[in-house]
């Protein structure tokens, strides 16, 4: 299909209602929508991603069903009351914000992404330093005795 013909299309289409009401008071049909922009919050810090890694790490993690779903339904995540001790971030230990859990999420990934560096590095390292010794080695080993 013509990328022309699909834009044309898709510019035609009118916004459902209720996509329109979410957006305008801050959320989406997937759910709330972080307006966190540099003009929209006050008291920014940075955050030591080796150290939100570490309660990650630490962090009970169960799968669960609320009381009024159905039994086939499963969700999967920590409890409230576990994020909070771990994070101290939120409004209370009752409820876990999708901002604040996809902010830890990415932490995580980016402290893992430093270690997985530093670490290809320390094995590119090694790699040299054994390629710069073996050669030596075969070089002083000399004639065998049989």
């Amino acid at each position: 299909m013509n990328g022309w013909f699909l834009r044309g299309v898709l510019a035609r289409m009118r916004t459902p209602a209720p996509v329109k009401e979410a957006r305008r008071q801050g959320t989406s049909l997937a759910g709330p929508a972080s307006g966190a922009t540099a003009e929209a919050v006050r008291a920014g810090a940075p955050v030591n991603g080796h150290d939100v890694l570490e309660q990650v790490a630490r962090l009970p993690v169960s799968t669960w069903r609320y009381h009024w779903d159905p039994p086939y339904v499963r969700h999967i995540g920590p409890m409230a009351q576990d994020w909070w001790a771990a994070f101290e971030v939120g409004e209370d230990d009752r409820t876990i914000c999708c901002t604040d859990a996809n902010g830890v999420a990415l932490v995580a990934i980016q402290a893992l992404h430093r270690q997985l560096e530093e670490l290809r590095s320390e094995v590119a390292a090694l790699r040299a330093q054994v390629a710069h010794q073996q050669p030596q080695e075969s070089e002083h080993a000399g004639p065998r005795a049989g």
